[in-house]
């Protein structure tokens, strides 16, 4: 009889916390996104949605904020295929990168003259013995272009409608600086997507765009400050992740930001012990002497 007293006051209080969440949205109450994500948050301490689905909501709100540039992959890290490659030249590329799709272009002194895209599973039938003769650009597809400006959110309705994985970012003057895929985009939603070809010995330092870069939490703060000129230095701790815990003064979860010395932080990934990843955006002056050079040339 207790348990089902008890029950019945857990029902009630839920659908007390429901009519209030719901009176929040349709008064008026709730004036800026500040307010929803305390909603969302009061939600998960309420025990209406799990941490997880919280996590996914705050991630599909940041989206409408992100644009393409920033979570490109760069130019500098793309694999290209030249037009005039044979079937086994294309192959080793195939294997050597493990990607499943590659942008073609006609020679390798024009990157920004993408003519199609190749997708490795199109080769599959030129490895039979009876295969007619190869020509790369009788394989390659359409390439969907798309400006660094374009918003994220937009950029994901168009690879459903369209039914694209991979689109070319190009910038003001035409010009190639990076691409972006369906999975780059899902990412900023449900956190890092592992398959069964991504590496486990992960760089501590990943780049992802020119100015965005995935740190590992254990990264020590010598490496750090040596890869983006910062004078980080805490005696207390070691690694990146510490000197964030140290600044937030508690344990930050998935999604918080902080920003230190024009550097901001984001917690992509942690549990309820420590922080895992990072995802840092860099300002100009902090790049790595090799970002600044390659800008500097193009």
């Amino acid at each position: 009889m207790n348990e089902e007293h008890s029950t019945n006051q857990l029902e009630a209080s839920k659908q007390s916390f429901f009519q209030s969440l719901f009176g929040r949205f349709f008064q008026g109450e709730l004036k800026n996104r500040e307010d929803l994500v305390e909603v969302i948050r009061d939600s998960e301490q309420n025990d209406l949605i799990d941490q997880d689905t919280r996590e996914m909501i705050e991630g599909v709100m940041e989206i409408a904020e992100l644009r393409v540039r920033d979570i490109m992959i760069p130019r500098s890290q793309i694999v290209f295929i030249e037009a005039e490659q044979d079937l086994d030249s294309c192959l080793d590329v195939i294997i050597a990168s493990a990607h499943s799709r590659f942008p073609v272009i006609k020679d390798a002194d024009d990157r920004d003259n993408i003519v199609g895209i190749l997708h490795a599973k199109d080769l599959l039938k030129y490895l039979r013995a009876s295969a007619e003769e190869f020509n790369l650009l009788d394989v390659i597809r359409p390439t969907m272009i798309v400006p660094e400006s374009k918003r994220v959110d937009r950029m994901l309705k168009d690879f459903r409608s369209e039914r694209f994985h991979m689109a070319i970012v190009v910038n003001e003057f035409g010009g190639v600086s990076g691409l972006v895929t369906i999975e780059d985009v899902l990412e900023q939603i449900v956190g890092d997507i592992e398959d069964e070809f991504d590496e486990e010995d992960v760089a501590d330092i990943r780049q992802l765009s020119r100015h965005t870069y995935a740190v590992r939490a254990l990264t020590d703060i010598d490496d750090f400050n040596q890869q983006f000129n910062t004078q980080f230095v805490d005696e207390e701790v070691d690694t990146i992740g510490g000197l964030i815990m140290q600044a937030f003064g508690y344990l930050p979860k998935r999604g918080e930001e902080i920003t230190l010395e024009n550097l901001h932080f984001k917690v992509t990934s942690a549990d309820s012990r420590r922080i895992i990843q990072l995802r840092v955006t860099v300002p100009d002056e902090n790049l790595p002497e090799k970002e600044k050079t390659e800008e500097i040339i193009e």
